[in-house]
């Protein structure tokens, strides 16, 4: 292999273990009481080595968030593939399940975000962060809107059902890890997968009869499925 381009792959993978590393912390000790030493010490390297990847711990913190944005939007990608192949439920079940298969590493992530906006920090790397979001927006978009021109689901302003996928999302996992709901909650994976089912038939009205309307000649409220 040409050393040019063996360095640079063992340059990546050392990055990739700085991330690794971090967010193994952050999950086990939360965003305020991780250090750049501490990251350096998992990683076992020097703190000036971090530096040569990362100017600064939020730089860190954000490339995890793009990392953690970017992957759902390639399985997004696949899941409006299939969605056009006539799996229509593929890109619900995709986001549901790319954002709620770890609680707490999303619940992490939301927090960052909110801080680091707070303190107006990196904002370049917000605005990419954004982007990111807002193609996935869009593409739910689009599939929300043949849905409702093919009658399978409520017609309403499509990012109602992108604005409701994100507010199941975050309530979810603020529940997963509530303190108030501990003795309520007795299977924990249980009710992430029936929020996730609720979330993946929300505003399905493929399978109502056609006498189901309300007083007004609209279909009735949302079925769940």
């Amino acid at each position: 292999m040409d050393k040019a381009k063996e360095k640079v792959q063992r340059f990546r993978a050392r990055e990739q273990r700085i991330l690794d590393a971090a967010l193994e912390l952050l999950l086990e000790h939360g965003e305020e009481k991780v250090t750049v030493e501490q990251i350096a010490d998992r990683v076992d390297i020097g703190k000036g080595t971090i530096y040569k990847h990362f100017v600064s711990k939020t730089e860190i913190y954000m490339r995890l968030l793009m990392d953690y944005e970017r992957s759902l939007a390639e399985r997004l990608k696949v899941a409006v593939g299939n969605a056009e192949q006539g799996d229509i439920t593929a890109p619900a079940r995709a986001y549901f399940e790319s954002r709620m298969a770890d609680p707490g590493k999303d619940r992490l992530f939301q927090r960052l975000e909110e801080k680091i906006i707070a303190l107006n920090q990196a904002p370049e790397m917000i605005a990419e962060l954004h982007t990111i979001r807002n193609a996935i927006a869009s593409a739910l978009n689009r599939v929300f809107e043949r849905r409702m021109e093919q009658g399978m689901i409520k017609r309403v302003p499509a990012y109602y059902y992108y604005s409701t996928y994100w507010a199941l999302v975050q309530g979810a996992v603020e529940l997963y890890h509530s303190k108030s709901f501990a003795d309520v909650i007795e299977d924990r994976e249980g009710l992430m997968e029936f929020i996730m089912d609720v979330g993946v038939h929300i505003g399905d009205i493929s399978s109502r009869k056609p006498q189901e309307t309300s007083h007004s000649g609209d279909i009735a409220g949302p079925s769940f499925g």
